[in-house]
C-alpha cells in the first residue's frame, strides 16, 4: 500500500511539471502574439492611409528661395509641381531635372519636401562673367562658358566678349584646332582670373587667337593678356605693374616674367 501511494504521489508530480505548464500559459501567449500582429497590421494600413488617403500630408503650397533675376511665379509655372497630390508621391528629382530644362539661368536648384503639406524649391542662379551682342541683345555668359540667357538690356559691370577670330590666313590653323567654343571658354577662364580692381574697369575682352586675348579698360587704357594660362600669376604681375607705372596706357603681361608697360 505504501509502495502504490508513493508511486501515486509521483505521478501527480510529473502530471504538475513541465506540459500542464505549456497548456496553461500556450494560449495566453498565442493570444497576445494575435493582439500584437493585428495591432502593427492596423498600424501600418492606418500610416498608408494617412501618407496615401488622407487630406492632410498632400501638397498645398509651393515656396521658391535664392532667385535674383527670375521670379518664383516663373520658377513655381516651370517647376510645375502636382498641387493636391501625397506629399511623399512627389518626384523631386523630377522637378529639379524639367526646372534646369525650361530655365536655364538656373544653375542649381533643390526641390525638397516641407512637411506636413509643401514642396520647397532652392534655386542658385548662374551669373554672368561675360557678354556676347547678338543685334540689339545680349547674351549672357557663365563661368563655365554657358550661354545661359539672353537679355535686352547689359547688365553692369560685366565686359563684352569680343571674337575678333580669323577668317583667312595661316591664324586660321588655330581657330581649326582649337574651335570656337574652346576660345570662349579660355576667354571665361581669363575673366575669371582678372584683379577685382581691373574686373570692375574692363569694358571688353578681345579674343583673336588662343594665345591672342587682350582687355579694353575703361578711359582707353589696354592690357596684353596672352593665353588664359598662368592667370594667377599674370593677376599679381598686372597688379604690381599698375601700381608702379599709374600713368601707363598699355600693359602686356602675356609672359608675366618679362611683363612691359607703356605710354602715359
Amino acid at each position: 500500500m505504501a509502495g502504490s501511494a508513493t508511486a501515486e504521489r509521483g505521478a501527480r508530480q510529473q502530471e504538475s511539471s513541465g506540459p500542464p505548464l505549456v497548456r496553461r500559459w500556450g494560449p495566453r501567449r498565442l493570444r497576445v502574439i494575435i493582439i500584437l500582429v493585428v495591432a502593427a497590421l492596423l498600424l501600418g494600413a492606418g500610416g498608408v492611409w494617412v501618407l496615401y488617403g488622407s487630406q492632410w500630408l498632400r501638397v498645398d503650397h509651393v515656396s521658391v528661395s535664392g532667385t535674383d533675376v527670375l521670379t518664383p511665379r516663373e520658377v513655381r509655372a516651370a517647376a510645375a509641381v502636382p498641387l493636391g497630390s501625397p506629399l511623399v508621391t512627389v518626384d523631386t528629382a523630377a522637378i529639379e531635372a524639367r526646372l534646369r530644362r525650361e530655365l536655364p539661368r538656373i544653375d542649381e536648384v533643390e526641390a525638397v519636401r516641407s512637411w506636413p503639406d509643401g514642396i520647397g524649391l532652392k534655386v542658385t542662379e548662374r551669373k554672368p562673367v561675360l557678354l556676347v551682342r547678338k543685334g540689339s541683345k545680349f547674351i549672357e555668359v557663365d563661368d563655365e562658358g554657358v550661354r545661359f540667357a539672353t537679355v535686352s538690356r547689359a547688365p553692369k559691370n560685366v565686359p563684352f566678349l569680343e571674337l575678333a577670330l580669323p577668317t583667312s590666313g595661316s591664324a586660321t590653323a588655330g581657330l581649326r584646332r582649337f574651335g570656337e567654343d574652346r576660345l570662349v571658354r579660355e576667354a571665361v577662364k581669363a575673366a575669371g582670373d582678372l584683379p577685382a580692381a581691373v574686373a570692375r574697369r574692363t569694358r571688353a575682352l578681345k579674343v583673336r587667337s588662343y594665345d591672342g586675348i587682350s582687355l579694353e579698360l575703361a578711359g582707353g587704357r589696354t592690357v596684353d593678356w596672352g593665353s588664359a594660362e598662368n592667370g594667377a600669376l599674370k593677376a599679381r604681375t598686372l597688379t604690381a605693374l599698375m601700381k608702379a607705372a599709374p600713368t601707363a596706357r598699355h600693359f602686356d603681361v602675356s609672359a608675366p616674367t618679362a611683363p612691359a608697360s607703356s605710354g602715359s
